[in-house]
């Protein structure tokens, strides 16, 4: 069938935290993982693993360790924030981020619905430089097939341990957890991200110097274009 041009990927996948229950098919999780293996990769090492979680019984013991991670977050990194919003519960800032903590509660309060889940491992490189072309592109080529994403962190931050045991990896390998992406067919829309605009955090040859040029609004799609953009998926409530 027809593929999705490349613009409209980038400009659309982001996170699709909120998703059905539906199982997403083996031929579809080959195209995403197939895409993601030719990513490139520091001295072309590949030195990455992906573990593919769909069994009911292994998001059983994941589900309370993505919750309770998700609490540590909420009261400590994100704790200046949560305060802010509830203090002045009215402007764009606090909307934006109750919206995006919703959908992330939504996540962890359903993680054991989520149909499918990747982790992502590399070797001997804790830039992540190696790993993460790699999920990102199978977060491109899952939006390609419909599928929404999600990618988290957290389950590295506080419960990384526990997470490495639930998961049968190999201790003294070497093997770093990178991150959990999610995967679903959305209940959402999907829609080009509202994001601050490049010109306010990009520079030129000096930090603080003008990039040049200014994007007041999104250059895709182009002016004239069918598309219609969307609310974002926070909004759904």
């Amino acid at each position: 069938g027809d593929r999705m041009e490349l613009h409209e990927a980038l400009y659309t996948t982001r996170a699709m935290r909120r998703v059905g229950p539906d199982p997403i098919p083996p031929d579809v999780q080959a195209r995403i993982l197939d895409a993601a293996v030719r990513a490139p990769s520091g001295g072309n090492s590949q030195g990455w693993r992906f573990l593919l979680v769909d069994d009911p019984g292994v998001k059983g013991r994941l589900g309370p360790l993505y919750r309770e991670a998700m609490d540590s977050l909420w009261k400590t990194v994100y704790a200046s924030r949560v305060a802010a919003a509830e203090a002045d519960p009215d402007s764009a800032e606090s909307r934006s981020f109750v919206r995006v903590r919703r959908s992330s509660q939504w996540l962890a309060d359903n993680f054991e619905q989520v149909p499918l889940f990747m982790f992502g491992f590399t070797r001997h490189d804790p830039t992540g430089g190696s790993i993460f072309p790699a999920v990102w592109s199978a977060m491109l080529a899952a939006r390609a097939e419909g599928v929404g994403t999600a990618l988290t962190a957290v389950l590295g931050i506080s419960h990384r341990d526990a997470v490495l045991e639930v998961l049968g990896v190999p201790a003294g390998e070497g093997w770093h957890m990178a991150c959990c992406v999610s995967f679903g067919y959305p209940t959402g829309t999907w829609g080009v991200a509202p994001r601050t605009p490049v010109h306010e955090v990009a520079y030129r040859n000096t930090w603080g110097a003008p990039i040049g040029f200014e994007v007041p609004a999104p250059l895709w799609p182009a002016e004239g274009a069918a598309y219609v953009p969307t609310t974002f998926e926070g909004d759904a409530r």
